[in-house]
């Protein structure tokens, strides 16, 4: 029988920043979105004030005081995630990335090689997370992944499980019972009101339906919900990652811009981004597409077929600022900007240019000891020519305060 743990990171995005600022802890933070527009994570204190979630911030500054509001940094917490996936991966290589502060593990017979319960083991990676990498987890385990998950929520609410909750076999049926439709994985507002249309409130009433009828209302996902909630593993652990077929990268700016360097600026700096992460993938681009967004959200886009595939910053930045030209007009206003990476090929399967220049080879060399930086000092340890802008220049570092 499958055992599926789920490690959910609390509060992660505002985790991380107390981790990095200890002054931080047990103080009402929130950390916004892109271009500080709304909250996108609150501490367990700015909760408990009744700060809601995608709440506009020049709402929250006026009706809330006394909270620290802090622009989000993308690169320390997708650098802390890379770290707790390394730790759960010393456990078992069954590891799927959910989201960045989610990971499912299938531990399935580890008791016997760690020669302790299943109980014990989530207690140990749930110790060895918050000793060694500072962010507090809560874990759930369970036959499936729709149970592991809500076992997890149940382990961060109930504050008597100290943030472990395993659901059992024998005692799914009863859960089901008390557990209302809406509170499970993959089931929103939508797909209640539609289960609700034929009478159906709790996990069990649907455990009962018959096949037919479910896979009618609700297609293949119907029968999936239903073997899930039984026990029955549908979507097993996937640690094996699908390459994706293109990449892109964009963000607004932090106010409306006619200013042509600042802009590009933002595009090298998406290029860095984009780059950085075909690299890590073993990939190479053999198309970029550069966009820009107007103050009235047109939208323009060019885009260039390269000579070769790559994956250096400094190649794309050349093509990218060609493409800028065509698109900039100095009498619109843009709000934001994006590069966009296609056409993606494995570097192994590529053939090899056996009469690469200078240039290309050196550019190179740049971007691995570029990596190697950001690998041992987090990513944006340095930048190059980036922008003209202070306000831009701290959001990107998420160093953007305000109280």
């Amino acid at each position: 029988m499958a055992e599926i743990a789920l490690v959910d990171c609390n509060n992660f995005f505002v985790s991380c920043e107390q981790l990095m600022n200890p002054a931080l802890r047990n103080r009402a933070v929130c950390v916004l979105s892109n271009n500080d527009g709304c909250i996108i994570a609150r501490s367990k204190e700015a909760k408990q004030m009744g700060i809601p979630m995608g709440y506009p911030l020049f709402k929250a500054k006026k009706e809330f005081k006394n909270v620290i509001y802090i622009s989000r940094n993308f690169g320390l917490y997708h650098d802390i995630s890379k770290r707790i996936i390394l730790k759960l991966m010393s456990y078992t290589p069954e590891v799927e990335q959910y989201s960045i502060d989610e990971a499912f593990l299938d531990l399935t017979g580890l008791k016997k090689l760690y020669r302790c319960s299943y109980e014990e083991i989530i207690a140990k990676i749930k110790t060895e997370i918050e000793a060694e990498i500072g962010v507090p987890v809560s874990i759930g385990l369970a036959p499936t992944k729709t149970l592991a998950k809500l076992a997890c929520e149940k382990a961060k609410k109930d504050k008597n499980l100290n943030g472990l909750c395993r659901i059992y076999r024998h005692d799914i049926d009863e859960i089901l019972k008390r557990t209302q439709i809406e509170d499970i994985w993959g089931i929103g507002k939508n797909s209640a009101a539609l289960f609700h249309k034929y009478g159906i409130y709790k996990c069990s009433e649907i455990v009962k339906q018959n096949d037919f009828w479910l896979k009618k209302i609700w297609g293949k996902r119907g029968l999936e919900l239903k073997m899930e909630l039984a026990g029955e593993s549908a979507n097993p652990v996937q640690s094996k990652i699908e390459l994706p077929k293109s990449i892109q990268k964009t963000s607004a700016f932090s106010h409306f811009t006619q200013d042509k360097d600042y802009i590009k600026g933002s595009l090298h700096y998406h290029s860095h981004q984009v780059c950085s992460k075909l690299r890590k993938l073993g990939l190479q681009t053999e198309i970029i597409f550069v966009m820009l967004r107007t103050k009235d959200f047109r939208v323009y886009t060019e885009k260039i077929v390269l000579p070769e595939p790559t994956d250096s910053e400094f190649l794309v930045n050349q093509y990218a600022d060609k493409l800028l030209d065509k698109l900039y007009d100095k009498n619109i206003i843009y709000r934001s900007s994006g590069i966009y990476a296609d056409k993606l090929s494995e570097k192994a399967s590529s053939q090899l240019f056996l009469f690469e220049d200078e240039k290309t080879k050196k550019a190179k060399k740049i971007a691995q000891v570029w990596d190697n930086i950001e690998k041992k000092y987090g990513r944006n340890s340095f930048q190059i020519g980036i922008t003209k802008d202070p306000q831009e220049e701290s959001k990107l570092h998420g160093q953007n305060f305000f109280s």
